[in-house]
């Protein structure tokens, strides 16, 4: 099913995506703006899905888990919370 969005631009930028439409021998300027959008949120759901940490942090971070005790009530509710709303 498709969504409708409705944009407004200054008169320049539509007149160059439309030149990049037909450079590119794209069908239509919502061909264009649907491939950027799509490349753009692939791009930074990627990047904000992920954690990157030092090796040194990390390091820590591994040493904590391991030498961590049983987990009490309030990490148990948190990570079923987690799994409940479905956080990946």
């Amino acid at each position: 099913m498709a969504s409708r969005i409705n944009i407004r631009i200054d008169e320049k930028l539509k007149a160059d995506a439309e030149k990049v439409v037909a450079l590119e021998g794209m069908k239509s300027l919502t061909e264009y703006i649907v491939k950027l959008i799509r490349q753009d949120s692939e791009r930074l759901l990627e990047l904000h899905s992920k954690i990157v940490l030092e090796d040194n942090v990390f390091d820590r971070f591994m040493k904590a888990c391991e030498d961590a005790e049983k987990p009490n009530a309030a990490l148990l509710e948190a990570a079923k919370f987690t799994d409940q709303s479905r956080f990946r």
